[in-house]
Formats: C-alpha cells, sequence, structure tokens
C-alpha cells in the first residue's frame, strides 16, 4: 500500500504562484510515475502533468505548458507541482496520483486540495 499526503492549496489573485507538493509513504519503492489532476466543478478529472520516477520523463497539458512545472525529491518521495501565471480556469481541486511498477492504472491518490484563482 501506499498513501499519498497533499499539501494545502489556497487562493491566489490571477497571474499569482502556488506550489502543491505531495509525499509518498508506504511501498515508496514501487513508485513508476506521479502525476497530478484536477477537477473543477461540473467538469471531467483531467490530467495536468506526469513525472516518471526514474529518467524524469515529464508530461504536460497543453493547458499548462510553460505555466508549471512538475518535479521530485526521490530521497523524500515527493512530487512537488509549481504553479506559475495561474489564470480563473485553473481553479479546481487538485489531486496527486501514483502508478506503481507494473501498473497500468493510478491506484493510489491524494486526498485532494483546492486552488482557487480570483479575477
Amino acid at each position: 500500500q501506499v498513501q499519498l499526503v497533499e499539501s494545502e492549496g489556497g487562493m491566489v489573485q490571477a497571474g499569482g504562484s502556488l506550489r502543491l507538493s505531495c509525499a509518498a509513504s508506504g511501498r515508496t519503492f514501487s513508485i513508476a510515475t506521479m502525476g497530478w489532476f484536477r477537477q473543477a466543478p461540473g467538469k471531467e478529472r483531467e490530467s495536468v502533468a506526469r513525472i516518471t520516477w526514474s529518467g524524469s520523463f515529464r508530461y504536460y497539458a497543453d493547458s499548462v505548458k510553460g505555466r508549471f512545472t512538475i518535479s521530485k525529491d526521490n530521497a523524500k518521495n515527493t512530487v512537488y507541482l509549481q504553479m506559475n501565471s495561474l489564470k480563473p480556469e485553473d481553479t479546481a481541486v487538485y489531486y496527486c496520483a501514483l502508478k506503481v511498477v507494473g501498473g497500468n492504472n493510478y491506484d493510489y491518490w491524494g486526498q485532494g486540495t483546492q486552488v482557487t484563482v480570483s479575477s
């Protein structure tokens, strides 16, 4: 089993920045990929960014490219999402998720944290 604990989100004005973190505990030796997802009211959950645990391959959704940066600290089993130039449309509940080695799906999820961007 793996447990994921996210940092608190927050409320910022458009153009501002926030940094989210997500710490994994438990069977962390099995981490293959960690990612960030978000879900806005009335919308489906969407993938925002992901990073492989070895090799550090990164993926970003087109909507956040150039503004968000995903990074990791393997020693701390923690993934970060630096969000810059935030827009009101970035308002959502953000979730971190983890995929284990050999897995096809994200089987472990954080509790979710609210990010609100005001115009």
